[in-house]
């Protein structure tokens, strides 16, 4: 399968496992901005469609991750939201806990010979839209799981008081933001989109923040 990068020395690692040698040090973890506009993320085709619909959904607040897969035709097949709880920015933590939200919400796509489902990430956060280590570490986490749930790596996008930005893209916009309330869910004409939230911390990061 490709996505658009080198291949991953997680990618063998059993999620339960702790981390390898070669992946101790969380700065080994992190993508930079020019690694992940270089690595050929399919662009999506309306993103603010997509954060319209995924902040409807799950109203997220600061510190909220969304997980979402979409189809092909960008058709939400199913999301999953969690919070974090505060801990030192990690892409393998993050990387776990995607992955088990995954598991929770949607089949792998590892028989495939080439992935047809992309999952794109949003997180609402502190700050502007601008890059962070943190964001960094979840871009890490993201293609990691994607990788492991034999899915296309796709669109980062940062919601914060500001907007919401795709990271390597450019694009962005004011609304919706961290503050603005949901609008109205049309679901008229629409495939059943499975969606579930994981709860108010996720299981698999407080087992990581603990070690």
């Amino acid at each position: 399968m490709t996505f658009g990068f080198p291949p991953s020395s997680a990618a063998s690692m059993s999620p339960a496992a702790g981390p390898s040698a070669a992946s101790t040090n969380p700065l080994a973890r992190v993508l930079e901005p020019e690694e992940w506009a270089a690595a050929g993320i399919p662009l999506l085709r309306n993103p603010r469609e997509v954060v319209t619909g995924l902040h409807a959904r799950h109203r997220p607040r600061l510190s909220t991750a969304v997980v979402a897969v979409l189809d092909p035709d960008e058709r939400l097949r199913a999301s999953a939201s969690f919070t974090r709880r505060p801990a030192p920015a990690d892409g393998w933590m993050f990387r776990n806990a995607l992955l088990a939200q995954l598991r929770r919400i949607i089949p792998h796509d590892l028989r495939r010979r080439t992935p047809v489902r992309t999952a794109v990430l949003l997180h609402c956060r502190e700050g502007d839209g601008r890059w962070t280590e943190e964001d960094g570490a979840w871009m890490w986490g993201l293609r990691d799981a994607c990788t492991l749930h034999g899915l296309r790596c796709g669109a980062y996008i940062t919601l914060t008081r500001d907007g919401w930005q795709v990271l390597g893209e450019g694009r962005g916009g004011r609304h919706p933001n961290a503050r603005s309330a949901p609008s109205a869910l049309d679901l008229t004409g629409a495939p059943p989109a499975l969606t579930r939230t994981g709860g108010v911390t996720s299981e698999v990061l407080r087992r990581a923040a603990a070690r």
